[in-house]
């Protein structure tokens, strides 16, 4: 009796595998970001979605532009439209240069879910929902807090002109502050956000508070610039976003906060809500917010760990 019991749940386990396995091979999502390579904070989107990947046994495929490059994103989607995947996960950061690829993908009846950037036409498209959160509103919540801790003249941080989702992030910035925010363009290349920070506070005393808008490219820059320049509890700086490097800061006071939009859930979510449609026929009934969550000095230590493992 126990060895055919044995037998049985040998080959109830073979079978299992086999089945995960054809599950595999059955379920083909296809991920277009527009995330740049040397960008930290995609990082943790992709492992989002590789884990989900390995959870919801699918096979899933992601790929980005190697700059910030409308163009070339929207020939990826056109690219993942031609090879009819059962599922598409989009970032759209610019609704007027990639509507018309998505619009594609839906009248091929691809499912599409967006995020992370687009929740404002993400629907228009004809995509299924949206991950991420609300940029306008995260950024005038950044800036109630930042004139709360006193603020009277700030400086937004720009690294990546031409994302409607930055300038998004910008314009809620500047409501939430009360007015008197500048913008300051520049590339991602943290050495350039350095010394423009740094130019920019030399050359205005009023300046008391900086807005980045992520953190290892242009937070951890900010505060440096700020010490370097002998102006530490001077000028409050906070970014959108984390990194080890600005938790830390957080942790020892040499920035406000950071705004966590729980990017690994932008990538995680929809691939699960893609494998659950394509199996089941399951979808939630509406956009799912990911953020956005103040992370101040007194919750930095409890997430810097799972940060510096991409997973926060």
């Amino acid at each position: 009796m126990l060895k055919s019991l044995k037998k049985v749940l040998m080959a109830s386990a073979i079978l299992g595998a086999a089945s995960s396995a054809a599950l595999a091979d059955d379920i083909n999502i296809i991920v277009v970001s527009h995330g740049q390579a040397n960008d930290p904070f995609w990082s943790v989107v992709k492992n989002g979605v590789t884990k989900a990947a390995d959870d919801m046994k699918v096979s899933v495929d992601y790929r980005a532009p190697e700059t910030f490059d409308m163009v070339a994103m929207s020939q990826l989607i056109e690219a993942a439209v031609n090879q009819e995947p059962d599922g598409l996960i989009v970032s759209i950061p610019d609704g007027d240069a990639l509507g018309d690829s998505i619009k594609k993908a839906v009248a091929a009846g691809i499912p599409v879910i967006s995020m992370n950037s687009g929740s404002d036409v993400s629907k228009s498209f004809g995509a299924l929902l949206h991950v991420g959160q609300e940029e306008f509103d995260a950024g005038k919540a950044a800036g109630e807090k930042l004139a709360n801790l006193g603020g009277k003249k700030g400086v937004c941080v720009n690294q990546e002109v031409g994302n409607v989702s930055l300038d998004q992030r910008c314009a809620g910035f500047t409501e939430g502050f009360g007015g008197n925010v500048s913008i300051l363009p520049t590339s991602n290349d943290p050495s350039e956000i350095a010394a423009k920070v740094r130019a920019a506070i030399d050359s205005d005393d009023s300046i008391d508070t900086i807005l980045a808008l992520g953190a290892a490219t242009a937070g951890e820059p900010s505060v440096q610039a700020v010490e370097d320049a002998g102006k530490h509890g001077k000028i409050n700086v906070a970014t959108f976003d984390m990194s080890p490097g600005f938790l830390k800061a957080i942790s020892d006071g040499k920035a406000a906060f950071a705004i966590d939009q729980q990017q690994y859930l932008q990538g995680y979510l929809p691939v699960s809500f893609l494998a659950l449609r394509a199996r089941f026929g399951l979808m939630p009934g509406g956009n799912v917010p990911s953020g956005p969550n103040l992370i101040t000095k007194d919750k930095a230590a409890q997430v810097v760990d799972l940060s510096a493992v991409g997973i926060r």
